[in-house]
């Protein structure tokens, strides 16, 4: 099973994916954070943690969301590993506001 994070990440990063994930496989740029599904071990511990519910099982996608298992695999791939929670973006209530959580 594939898991992503999705759009609802973007400007916010809240990291509390991360000090549940077993195995590191989450990875961040400058605006969010993504999912390595080649190390993830589908435990989906990460899911029901995340405030603005960014991240997804692959069956739970909406079609118009789909194209993020492509982006996480990408982006994970070109970034280094986040093993500890960080700070969230300083428009991360804006931006959870904004998305209703």
């Amino acid at each position: 099973m594939t898991i992503v994070v999705t759009d609802n990440c973007r400007l916010c990063r809240f990291t509390e994916c991360v000090t549940v994930c077993p195995v590191a496989c989450f990875h961040a740029d400058d605006d969010m954070v993504y999912i390595d599904n080649n190390v993830c071990i589908d435990c989906r511990a990460c899911i029901p943690v995340c405030p603005v519910k960014a991240i997804l099982s692959e069956d739970d996608l909406a079609d118009d969301q789909k194209h993020w298992i492509e982006v996480n695999a990408e982006r994970s791939s070109a970034l280094p590993v986040l093993e500890d929670k960080q700070p969230p973006l300083p428009t991360a209530e804006s931006r959870r506001a904004e998305l209703g959580y």
